[in-house]
């Protein structure tokens, strides 16, 4: 299977508002995350990209669209990696909503979180882990075992792509960050996902592509191996 850059969109106009934005429409970025999505065209020039995969929200669209554009490549959009849709939460204050028992159930039992009017967190972990690893097969079986793609979606969609890939249970998602901008990597395969890189905000990214089969492979060898390496990886 190929290998996949998860994305977290660039700062917004709510990150930082003290606001639960989720699906409000027209949340932008802000004078930061426009710097954000301009430096990736930089930062992402030595790994070549086979396709760009958005969630439909504006800062999802925003952050990638320089680098679309330098790469010729066009936005598919995809729903199942949208925003998590918070119903009666979305617009509220945090300080408001810390006060709520539900706040308690997201913090500890995620996976027993559902929020009033809108979905549960456990439903927004099926539907975005079923978006990524259908659009890595797509994507495989049309650019072949070392293509890499991108994926710009949200902070708790992209926790819980990475807490399926890494085999953890939903109630421990919470401990893994993801910051705005910031790029994390998994590298799906028939028998399991390695994850390469988690909440990277500024590495040398050049790595992250696998190797080109040699030229006199046999047919079928330059599959990628689904075997971890005993004793760790020597590097890139």
């Amino acid at each position: 299977m190929s290998t996949v850059i998860l994305l977290r969109h660039g700062k917004s106009t709510a990150n930082g508002s003290g606001v639960l934005a989720g699906r409000t429409p027209k949340v932008g970025l802000d004078e930061t995350g426009q710097a954000q999505a301009a430096a990736l065209v930089e930062r992402l020039a030595p790994v070549p990209l086979a396709e760009l995969v958005v969630s439909p929200m504006l800062r999802c669209r925003q952050t990638v669209a320089k680098l679309a554009e330098a790469r010729g490549l066009d936005k598919v959009k995809e729903p199942g990696l949208s925003e998590v849709d918070y119903g009666e939460w979305t617009g509220r204050a945090l300080k408001d909503l810390v006060k709520e028992p539900l706040w308690r159930v997201v913090q500890a039992h995620p996976s027993a979180a559902v929020f009033p009017g809108g979905e549960g967190l456990a439903e927004m972990q099926a539907r975005s882990v079923a978006a990524v690893r259908a659009h890595d097969a797509r994507i495989t079986a049309k650019h072949g075992e070392n293509a890499v793609w991108l994926l710009c979606s949200h902070g708790d969609v992209i926790k819980s792509i990475l807490a399926d890939a890494l085999g953890q249970h939903l109630d421990s998602f919470q401990r893994i960050v993801v910051d705005p901008a910031s790029v994390s990597v998994v590298r799906y395969t028939e028998t399991r996902p390695f994850v390469l890189r988690v909440n990277d905000n500024g590495g040398d990214l050049a790595g992250i592509a696998p190797p080109e089969p040699k030229a006199k492979a046999k047919r079928g060898k330059g599959k990628q191996s689904s075997d971890a390496v005993v004793g760790g990886t020597t590097g890139a």
